[in-house]
């Protein structure tokens, strides 16, 4: 441990960790085996796949140009920068970088060899780059998953420190945080008015004033200086602060006073030296057209004729286990305010409602959607049907009636719509759905406010893409039960 004896508000700051500079080699050695494998698979199978008798001359020039193939692939990946160690974790471009690579790979073997007119086989070149793009891709996906996997374990962290006013210190923070997976822990802060407080309203605490950056970086060294807005007052001190930092192993990262917006809605314009960010406008008109309405009618069609066998199970356990109704239906707000009948499998006694009441009481529940671990009102097969999401099948038919869409922000009831905040209401410019942001972030596991900033940012940034990602990321969600009560 590191003790800052110096600063009067000293903190124990954890040693570097070190673990972090291998990430580029790990990176490496994972694309190494990935072209072997795809490379191995393609001298077999290339014979196979193309229908081509052995060719001696075919195969000994294989044994030359087909590492020269490999080598040429991996500098064209470090050439376009696929192994710096910000690229690592987070975003799309890692894979952007490794697929130009290899495209640009691809050309260059192709064009090499019919230039100079090697005798590559045709059915390796193809299978090679055919089967390699796909198993780098996916070896780099594996890496970032076990990275995550670490980060929210304690491991492999970067320390971070906040330069800016406490306000906008404590919403990165928070983001950093709540994003575990991101692998920021922040260590301390530095603000301009930082000798009149010791820490921030949400206790990061305040290591000097923001002209003490170079010396705390020298004391500290953190792996990361964020700059909030109120950091550096103008261009040109920011810039002699960067420069103040060049000879310290530190990232720099400006975060501009923009939060919840995705990568997809934001551009950075280089003019005269200022980089200026552009944001699109929100999404919530296009996530109501036409084409969301025909994947909505499409898939709910296709999800209805693939489980109905399982639906009747579920009808059939429900009516024999205390003959009461299959269905419960439930008012729900819908887009633009408008109210619907929302249809789930029953999962409760048949006086669930009555008995509401005195369990919020007992619970302390104020607002929100009420949720109960181990609710005594759940049947045996309610509980089947909660842990696996079969009770919110019924609501394929609200989604062909047009009430519901298969993705969207969480339905809310009348009494929790009257009582939204004037942001809040952003939620209901589009049709609620089945699943969502919310769904696969941790369903009832989640606080009520931080639900609500999933949906906003759902309506704010929809996409079509975004809405494949959640339907695949809910079959995930669904088989571990994660929230599921």
């Amino acid at each position: 441990m590191t003790l800052i004896a110096e600063s009067p508000r000293a903190v124990a700051v954890s040693p570097v960790n070190g673990a972090l500079r291998y990430l580029t080699q790990t990176a490496l050695a994972a694309d190494v085996l990935a072209m072997s494998l795809a490379g191995t698979l393609a001298a077999v199978g290339r014979d196979w796949v193309f229908a081509a008798g052995p060719d001696d001359n075919v195969s000994t020039t294989l044994t030359v140009a087909g590492p020269v193939m490999m080598l040429l692939w991996l500098a064209s990946i470090a050439v376009a920068g696929g192994y710096r160690q910000d690229l690592f974790g987070a975003g799309t471009d890692e894979y952007k970088v490794v697929l130009h690579a290899s495209v640009a790979a691809a050309a260059v073997v192709g064009i090499g060899c019919f230039l100079m007119k090697v005798d590559l086989s045709r059915g390796f070149f193809l299978l090679g780059f055919g089967l390699g793009i796909p198993l780098l891709l996916g070896a780099r996906y594996g890496l970032r998953r076990a990275l995550h996997r670490a980060r929210r374990g304690g491991a492999l962290l970067q320390r971070v420190v906040i330069a800016g006013t406490p306000t906008h210190i404590d919403e990165i923070a928070e983001v950093l945080r709540r994003e575990a997976w991101l692998g920021y822990t922040v260590v301390g802060a530095l603000s301009a008015d930082a000798t009149a407080v010791d820490e921030t309203p949400c206790g990061i605490p305040l290591l000097g004033r923001t002209d003490d950056l170079v010396t705390t970086v020298a004391d500290l060294v953190p792996d990361v200086v964020f700059f909030a807005d109120g950091a550096s007052g103008c261009g040109a001190r920011m810039r002699r602060i960067v420069w103040d930092l060049e000879s310290h192993d530190v990232q720099v990262v400006v975060a501009p006073s923009v939060a919840d917006i995705s990568g997809e809605r934001v551009r950075v314009r280089p003019v005269g030296g200022l980089p200026l960010i552009h944001i699109e406008q929100p999404r919530a008109v296009q996530a109501g057209r036409w084409a969301k309405r025909a994947f909505d009618l499409a898939g709910s069609l296709a999800l209805l004729v693939a489980f109905a066998p399982l639906m009747l199970v579920a009808a059939a356990r429900i009516r024999w286990h205390d003959g009461g109704p299959v269905l419960f239906r439930q008012e729900r707000v819908g887009r633009d305010g408008a109210t619907f009948r929302c249809l789930k499998f029953r999962t409760m006694v048949v006086d669930a409602e009555a008995r509401l009441a005195a369990l919020q009481a007992e619970t302390g529940f104020t607002y929100g959607l009420f949720k109960m671990k181990d609710d005594p009102r759940v049947t045996p097969p309610g509980r089947w049907l909660r842990r696996l999401s079969l009770d919110e099948l019924p609501q394929l038919f609200n989604v062909l009636r047009g009430d519901m869409s298969l993705i969207g922000p969480r339905p809310a009831l009348p009494s929790e719509a009257a009582a939204y905040e004037p942001d809040s209401v952003r939620r209901l410019r589009v049709r609620p759905g089945m699943t969502g942001l919310w769904q696969v972030s941790g369903r009832s596991d989640l606080s009520y406010e931080e639900a609500v900033r999933l949906d906003m940012f759902y309506v704010d940034n929809w996409s079509m893409i975004q809405d494949l990602t959640i339907l695949l990321r809910t079959l995930g969600a669904v088989l571990r039960a994660r929230g599921a009560y």
